[in-house]
């Protein structure tokens, strides 16, 4: 069973404040994540229906609040970022420094090659998908190639077309 959650009386002051003074909805269901545990008798997963959010908001939100009371900092800066990442940004560059360095010098960039070597330095299977997004976020896009050649020569093609012989004869139709 999980341990019950401490909740001060200063933070049921903050939070009957915060509800009292919310400007936004998110203030109040912030006040009411404390709130209604207290006064209901709610558990988290109840407070997170009533209020239409996650429990780990709730959780989120009363954290919160009993930061404020303590005076601790903000750690809102703290989500989003690469939490599963097998390289970091600079092994990531590194790991394909040698691709780019070929491309560089006029080379085709093929994946499986690439993915070969991911999965041979990490030790273990990894979707090909992993290796196009690492690419993506490097920089690198899918080129499609021109419409045509970059040695072409349009005064010899344009030559082509009035001297060449035209072969237009129709070929007889067999019949049945």
């Amino acid at each position: 069973m999980a341990r019950p959650a401490k909740r001060s009386e200063d933070m049921f002051n903050l939070a009957r404040q915060m509800a009292r003074q919310a400007k936004t909805p998110q203030e109040l269901r912030t006040g009411l994540s404390v709130l209604i545990p207290e006064y209901c008798g709610a558990s988290n997963a109840k407070t997170a229906e009533v209020l239409c959010v996650g429990v780990a908001t709730v959780v989120r939100m009363q954290k919160q609040i009993r930061d404020q009371v303590r005076g601790a900092p903000s750690q809102k800066g703290n989500w989003g970022g690469r939490r599963r990442q097998l390289l970091s940004l600079e092994e990531e560059k590194a790991f394909l420094e040698p691709w780019v360095q070929k491309a560089e010098k006029g080379g085709v960039l093929v994946v499986p090659p690439i993915h070969d070597a991911l999965e041979k330095r990490l030790g273990h299977k990894v979707a090909e998908s992993t290796v196009y997004r690492m690419l993506a976020r490097h920089g690198w896009r899918k080129v499609a190639p021109d419409t045509c050649h970059p040695e072409r020569n349009p005064e010899a093609q344009e030559d082509f077309k009035k001297n060449s012989q035209r072969r237009w004869m129709r070929l007889p139709r067999k019949t049945s």
